[in-house]
């Protein structure tokens, strides 16, 4: 059995659909299907009876739902920082614990107005993080989107 650790997770352990490789730089492990990987995990974590961990909330948030913290922030009516806090500490409050089971149950079971809602944020998020570049060529000037850690050539 493999210890999957991705995410801070320490409870997770993968029975097979995985395989131990040697690289260059020692063993590296590949993982059979990881978006199914990834779902079955979030939604063994949203049907666990107790209370989330600071790393199982953040694996659902990251992995499962693909937030940022101001994102989720912004989603549930708080800041950013709460998050990162909840996350960090250890100390997810009882209804932001409910709420991201929720919302992520419904966004992976298809529920269309939550699946929107989300993606709407993701989509906002994104476009804050992108900006513009403008080329001359032949005397026209054409513009394009690129991500802020993309370097322009």
């Amino acid at each position: 059995m493999y210890h999957y650790t991705d995410g801070g997770l320490r409870n997770v352990w993968l029975a097979n659909g995985y395989e131990i490789k040697k690289t260059p730089y020692g063993e590296g492990v590949a993982f059979h299907n990881l978006d199914g990987l990834t779902r079955s995990i979030c939604m063994a974590l949203t049907r666990k009876a107790s209370l989330l961990t600071g790393a199982e909330f953040r694996y659902i948030r990251s992995a499962g739902m693909l937030l940022s913290q101001p994102a989720l922030g912004k989603l549930i009516g708080i800041d950013g920082q709460s998050v990162a806090r909840w996350e960090k500490t250890s100390k997810v409050p009882r209804w932001a614990d409910k709420l991201v089971r929720l919302l992520y149950t419904a966004q992976a079971e298809g529920h269309e107005p939550i699946a929107k809602a989300v993606e709407r944020i993701n989509i906002v998020e994104r476009l804050v993080k992108q900006k513009i570049v403008v080329k001359e060529s032949r005397g026209q000037w054409r513009p394009s989107l690129q991500d802020e850690d993309v370097v322009p050539q």
